[in-house]
């Protein structure tokens, strides 16, 4: 230890490790400025009021039915929404990452 450096933790110790392993193998890590972070942000925002609203239009869809295959459709229908939207906020938000 370097002078009056309190002892490292695991964590600390393991993420070391882990920026030094991707640092031999050529990879960088890339900073987010203030602007892509609340870009991100808006969009996550977004997009978790979406799946909100999904959420409640599919619980009061299963409120008209009693009908076991109805019910199976309008849940297969909100799983395909939630994965829908959840690829486009993914790939937007893949796009500001990449966007210098």
């Amino acid at each position: 230890m370097a002078g009056n450096e309190p002892p490292k933790s695991a964590v600390e110790l393991a993420m070391e490790r882990l920026r030094k392993k991707d640092a031999d193998a050529g990879i960088t890590q890339l900073l987010l400025t203030d602007e892509q972070k609340t870009a991100i942000a808006e969009l996550r925002s977004f997009y978790g009021a979406k799946i909100a609203e999904q959420e409640i239009l599919h619980q009061s869809a299963l409120r008209r039915t009693f009908d076991p295959g109805e019910r199976e459709a309008i849940e297969a229908e909100l799983r395909r929404d939630h994965q829908r939207l959840a690829e486009e906020r993914d790939a937007k938000i893949a796009k500001i990452r990449e966007t210098p």
